[in-house]
């Protein structure tokens, strides 16, 4: 087989098997870059409440289960605790409470998984590990195949030898501009 289609059918071949990895790795890539805007994992909601809870005393988990059930939470309480003498941090399934035992103010803050940036975010993490690892460092090794493959796909004018060269320099030169600029 010659050289030219031995590339072009791996060039092909291992753009087949490692399209989702690929799309997984942009999007997540992508929201990264952009985790001071927003959080691409999770969807944060806040609020306000005033509670029922009784002020300026110790309250017991009954009291606690009794505010929890005018917000619909009381089936999610997990523990709390004082962390400072006028706050009570309440635990709840996907979220916290802080209430200031002076004034009777809650912050509610719940969590919920952003769907599809949670799971890509996950893998690009390498949070799975076991396994995974070795499957993520084999797409690694696929993307620099594919990478150096891609430029031999053509040939002519279009080709390595011709326009590709100077995409390739310009490819190869974006990247150092932007590391000496920021470093």
């Amino acid at each position: 087989m010659k050289f030219r289609k031995l590339n072009r059918n791996t060039h092909r071949d291992l753009g087949y098997i490692f399209f989702a990895m690929t799309i997984i790795y942009g999007v997540s890539g992508i929201s990264l870059n952009h985790i001071k805007d927003w959080n691409p994992n999770y969807v944060v909601y806040n609020k306000i409440v005033s509670t029922n809870l009784p002020l300026n005393t110790k309250i017991d988990k009954l009291d606690i289960i009794s505010f929890l059930e005018t917000i619909d939470e009381d089936e999610n309480y997990k523990k709390h605790y004082y962390p400072s003498p006028n706050r009570l941090k309440i635990f709840i399934k996907n979220g916290s409470i802080v209430v200031n035992t002076r004034t009777g103010k809650a912050h509610i803050e719940k969590l919920t998984r952003r769907v599809v940036f949670y799971q890509f975010n996950f893998l690009h993490y390498n949070s799975a590990r076991k396994f995974y690892t070795w499957f993520a460092d084999i797409y690694g090794a696929a993307l620099i195949l594919l990478a150096i493959s891609g430029l031999f796909i053509l040939k002519g004018k279009n080709g390595i030898t011709g326009r590709g060269a100077w995409l390739t320099a310009l490819g190869i030169i974006i990247p150092i501009i932007f590391y000496v600029i920021y470093t």
